[in-house]
């Protein structure tokens, strides 16, 4: 089965309002095991097939999308964040309540996006592959969201396969936190991403 998200995957908005608590608190508490938080005011939400599933649909019922067009539209938009088996991607947030203190830190922290890193037990470091779709920040901000892909080489996946551990981090002048190790249920939820 592909790991892309066709329109015959998706339910109709007839079929997801009547299915929606359950489904909406199934992916909630599928959820609680891709978010990894980095420090404070970070945080990776590892993207899968499940997640993006609930996004298209999501979108669907608040645009009250039913035209093939509309709908292939999302899935175009959504379908690049679900993992190929040799990659892990994420959305990248930067967490500030504050709307003040956020815009300072987000201009304090132009380029973090290409400072955070994976690591697979004592495997060399991948840093993220980001905003393919579109640039996310100039010479004077970056934004508080970012989508990123970690690409693993083959002796990685097999390591998570077996069970390595998993660290995560920022090296960023204006923000170094690490995760060492990450937690189990993130650890596993993200093997489960590895073909």
């Amino acid at each position: 089965m592909s790991s892309k998200l066709s329109r015959e995957d998706l339910y109709t908005l007839e079929k997801y309002a009547e299915i929606r608590p359950e489904y909406r608190a199934r992916v909630m508490q599928h959820k609680k095991n891709r978010r990894l938080p980095i420090g404070p005011n970070a945080a990776l939400y590892f993207e899968d097939r499940l997640t993006m599933q609930y996004q298209i649909q999501e979108m669907l019922r608040i645009e009250r999308i039913f035209e093939a067009t509309g709908i292939q539209e999302e899935l175009d938009a959504y379908n690049p964040l679900i993992p190929d088996g040799s990659n892990w991607k994420a959305t990248f947030m930067m967490e500030y309540s504050d709307e003040d203190e956020r815009r300072v830190q987000l201009a304090r922290l132009v380029g973090i996006e290409r400072q955070i890193w994976m690591q697979v037990a004592d495997f060399s470091r991948v840093t993220p592959i980001a905003d393919e779709d579109l640039e996310r920040e100039d010479e004077t901000k970056t934004s508080s969201v970012h989508f990123l892909r970690f690409e693993l080489s083959p002796e990685m996946v097999e390591a998570v396969k077996k069970g390595a551990a998993i660290s995560a981090g920022i090296d960023h002048p204006h923000y170094a936190y690490s995760v060492d190790p990450i937690p189990a249920n993130v650890r596993d939820s993200l093997a489960a991403d590895l073909d």
